[in-house]
């Protein structure tokens, strides 16, 4: 949430051609009631791309699924996993594991609502539950409503004593309870999540067994490292654009927004990791950070901090 919005995904895109893209959590009241077009809003250049929604009323969540497909998403994942106060007050997220005939009747109305697919994305168990107990309980009753594909944040989210930074790493991973429950359920889609740093990572869960893997944190702060190499998971063959390609093919999108109304900001705040680990990184980030905020920002500070990062990466060529 405040991560992968619009525009964010827009640079990801630019970067992979091929990864399935989320947007952030929306509730589906919020879909019902409020400003449906700018929640809803995306290029299609964003394909595939989820639409994931937060929820515990099934009537509700069967017309804000309805009004995702007719947007032109190309999936709606129900999220049973994020552990925040705004969530567990909203009876939605994390807290929904200890109910999962609840998420099953949410589920069945949201597949009865849409032609598109419909996925969870889920936790290994909150608070006191014993994972290896509840967690294919859960994944059964959801399943049986015709529900294949479940993401799984190997982690319990503990909701009583850990904020949702500290949810994100201080329960401890359990990545065989989640190979376990491929081997369990062999026909459903069991996508690993939580703790992933690099491609290699990816792998090591497909050749473990599993269907593939959703990277958040890793993919937002460095997603060159991440994202640029994705597409020869898919095609041996693809070639990876480079940082430099990444950011011109940005520059027709940030002069739309730009024409719009829009400040560079919206845009250049995901930006601030495509030279993450190499030679001008932080002039990088300085210069946006410093100038993008300022009134009429355009082009310019892109290409000035631009100019900065080619510098230093010509220094540290010589240097070599």
């Amino acid at each position: 949430m405040d991560w992968t919005d619009r525009h964010c995904r827009y640079l990801h895109r630019q970067i992979s051609r091929h990864t399935l893209l989320y947007t952030e959590m929306v509730t589906a009241p919020a879909l019902i009631h409020g400003d449906r077009a700018r929640l809803l809003r995306f290029d299609t250049a964003e394909h595939p791309v989820a639409l994931q929604i937060g929820g515990s009323d099934p009537a509700e969540l069967a017309e804000a699924a309805r009004i995702g497909e007719a947007a032109g998403y190309d999936e709606i994942n129900l999220n049973v996993g994020c552990p925040s106060d705004r969530v567990q007050s909203g009876r939605f997220g994390a807290c929904l594991m200890a109910e999962p005939d609840l998420v099953a009747r949410c589920v069945r109305a949201m597949k009865d609502a849409v032609a598109i697919e419909v996925t969870v994305k889920c936790r290994i168990g909150i608070d006191d539950q014993k994972p290896a107990e509840s967690l294919p309980n859960f994944i059964q009753c959801v399943a049986d409503q015709g529900i294949h594909s479940f993401t799984i944040h190997a982690r319990k989210a503990w909701l009583q004593g850990l904020s949702p930074k500290e949810n994100r790493t201080i329960p401890p991973l359990d990545y065989p309870l989640v190979y376990a429950m491929k081997e369990r359920f062999p026909a459903l889609e069991i996508i690993l999540n939580g703790g992933l740093e690099t491609l290699q990572d990816v792998q090591n869960a497909v050749d473990n067994g599993l269907d593939g893997a959703m990277i958040g944190r890793a993919a937002y702060h460095e997603p060159m490292r991440i994202l640029a190499s994705a597409d020869q998971l898919f095609d041996p063959q693809a070639k990876p654009r480079t940082a430099k390609e990444v950011i011109f093919a940005m520059q027709p999108y940030i002069a739309a927004h730009l024409a719009e109304g829009g400040a560079l900001h919206h845009i250049s705040r995901h930006m601030l990791g495509m030279f993450s680990g190499q030679p001008g990184a932080r002039a990088w980030r300085r210069h946006l950070s410093e100038n993008a905020h300022q009134k009429n920002a355009g082009w310019s500070v892109i290409a000035d901090a631009l100019e900065q990062v080619e510098e230093h990466q010509q220094k540290a060529s010589q240097n070599a």
